[in-house]
């Protein structure tokens, strides 16, 4: 049977009764999945109004083309369905959930004389599965106490009658180191391992009075008996219980079995975390981050994730604790809202983790971002603090023409442009690159000690050990070699040189550390050759008009200054020249560089 759709004009034919909708572009494509308590009112909503709904919600509206609704019997149920259709399309205007399938589980094996094992894989038929739980250290604490307290069997093989009474397996090393009774050989009955296993998942699930009650008994008729040895061994696995018991965070005995729910959110994200309470203690705590497509209010997020967390966990609580206004129920279970008492100390603390999940987060991208790669460096290069101020230095000639070098300045991994310096080789004739390196390094740091101004926290050298010996000595002239620390990067095998150490450092050509040395030294020889291409397009100017006679280095510079290059000379009137040279020699660089105005003037 057809699934019956609307076109968006078509939005007020839509019952009045709850279900789904599903919105869908003009490829076919579902793009968005909602659930109401009535159809007609909420997807008329979208269509008729011409205000109150924010960009992104617009930019969706005006993509949908046909409309799909499913009619359910309650708001719940609308949820639920809402719930399954966002995980198994992904609609790219919904929330984005992500499935559990990395969360551990334990599970009590369905064979004679069960195992209790870790798993992430629920197998339907092969045994009862607890969890699961929000980490595998959880996980594992549980699996450590039960372990500790019983005596249980970790082999996989079949224990049937027969192959016991055949003697078909012999005990291994957990008998003789005591952690098995050895039921492999019939050394245990079935009645006291099935009830040992019996009071683990009493711990499972978070019934921890049983097994207590038992080992109290025990110590208790032992010590009567004067066998006092007895009594000390369930004494020490009472003490155990104690101790594990003491690291859960127990609210109030009288808070039966409850989940709570808290949410906090910005404009791009909701953190929502979870508590579990079992016999008034938290037994379960996990916060998840979910993307906002739409910037959907708390109560939109918060229905979605309750369903789907305590699907997660597989929740039978009939009590929802929330600080948010839903207006609808879960499961069947109550949602109470507390004021003051023990069950708003619950939400409280809930919103403690989500608050402190949300600012760890966003420490996280800070780091990641600004810190990440600077850390990385640090350690590639061995340096004794993070190198914030990172300055790069590189020569640029053509056969000894127009030397120049260039420093660019790098700061928390960014180019600090209004730092960036040209240098004109001063000191240096022909193509010398290790003079030229010499000179300008001890340029720079001449200077900025004379004003007193940061040094960088790491100097990079364009080239190989000759351009970072030549450097090093600059740095040696003003006293500040082995003060600040200098590597030389030779293009052909992206090579690291440090002073005074003939092998190279090899980085991973993957590292960010790397990157950013690349970066920095390519952003140097860009900022370079640029500037050594300014020269030469300026000298091949002025040595073009000063051809001109009459025409002089001053007044080649006065035009190149104030008109610009050769090409718009050419264009210039006889009154643009005039203002800047006089007529006399306008017309003589009007006669030379524009032959077809020579017979007009």
């Amino acid at each position: 049977m057809d699934i019956p759709s609307y076109t968006p004009e078509e939005a007020n034919k839509l019952p009045e009764l709850p279900g789904v909708y599903k919105y869908f572009n003009d490829n076919s494509q579902l793009i968005y999945v909602g659930k109401a308590k009535s159809l007609k009112k909420r997807v008329s909503s979208y269509f008729n109004k011409s205000t109150g709904l924010n960009f992104k919600t617009r930019k969706m509206v005006r993509e949908v083309r046909r409309i799909e609704v499913t009619i359910v019997d309650s708001e719940s149920d609308a949820l639920h369905l809402e719930n399954s259709l966002i995980k198994q399309y992904q609609p790219k205007y919904n929330i984005l959930l992500k499935d559990d399938k990395t969360f551990p589980y334990i599970c009590v094996t369905n064979e004679r004389f069960p195992r209790i094992i870790s798993t992430r894989r629920v197998i339907q038929g092969a045994g009862a599965y607890y969890g699961p739980y929000s980490s595998v250290r959880a996980m594992n604490n549980i699996l450590t106490l039960i372990r500790s307290l019983y005596q249980l069997r970790t082999c996989k093989y079949n224990l049937s009658e027969e192959n016991i009474r055949s003697r078909k397996f012999k005990v291994c090393l957990e008998y003789h180191i005591k952690n098995c009774q050895g039921p492999c050989e019939g050394l245990q009955a079935e009645t006291e391992y099935l009830r040992d296993i019996e009071q683990a998942v009493s711990i499972l699930k978070g019934k921890l009075g049983i097994p207590r009650n038992y080992f109290h008994n025990k110590m208790a008729l032992h010590a009567e008996k004067l066998e006092f040895e007895k009594a000390e061994y369930f004494k020490t696995k009472l003490l155990l219980l104690d101790k594990f018991q003491a690291k859960t965070v127990v609210v109030n005995q009288k808070i039966e079995d409850a989940d709570v729910f808290t949410l906090v959110a910005d404009e791009k994200t909701a953190y929502v975390n979870f508590l579990k309470v079992i016999h008034g203690a938290i037994v379960q705590t996990l916060t998840i981050e979910v993307k906002k497509r739409l910037d959907e209010e708390p109560e939109d997020i918060l229905p979605i994730l309750i369903v789907e967390l305590r699907k997660r966990f597989n929740s039978q609580s009939k009590e929802v604790i929330t600080h948010i206004e839903l207006g609808e129920s879960i499961d069947g279970a109550s949602i109470l809202i507390p004021k003051i008492g023990d069950k708003r100390k619950l939400i409280e603390m809930s919103l403690k983790n989500a608050l402190f999940y949300k600012k760890e987060k966003l420490n996280q991208v800070k780091e990641k971002r600004e810190d990440r790669v600077l850390r990385s460096l640090r350690q590639e290069l061995n340096l004794q603090q993070t190198p914030r101020h990172i300055e790069c230095f590189d020569n640029s000639n053509i056969q000894g023409t127009n030397p120049v070098a260039s420093m660019v300045c790098f700061k928390n991994g960014k180019p600090a442009k209004k730092e960036y310096r040209h240098y004109n080789i001063k000191t240096v004739t022909g193509p010398d690159d290790f003079a030229s390196m010499n000179e300008v390094v001890g340029r720079r740091y001449k200077r900025l000690t004379e004003e007193a101004k940061d040094l960088p926290n790491l100097i990079v050298i364009d080239g190989g050990k000759g351009q970072l010996n030549a450097a090093c000595d600059a740095l040696q002239e003003l006293g500040l070699y082995g003060k600040i620390p200098i590597i030389g990067i030779a293009k052909r095998l992206e090579e690291i040189y440090f002073p005074e150490d003939p092998y190279p450092l090899h980085i991973d050509k993957k590292s960010e550390a790397l990157m950013l040395i690349q970066r920095i030294r390519d952003e140097a020889h860009r900022f370079a050759i640029t500037f050594h291409r300014q020269k030469r397009s300026n000298a091949t100017f002025t040595n073009q008009l000063e051809e001109i006679e009459g025409i002089g280095p001053g007044t080649a510079k006065k035009l190149y200054q104030q008109i610009g290059p050769i090409s718009k000379i050419k264009m210039a009137s006889l009154p643009e020249l005039s203002a800047i040279i006089g007529e006399s020699k306008a017309l003589k660089v009007i006669r030379a560089l524009q032959p077809e105005t020579k017979k007009e003037t």
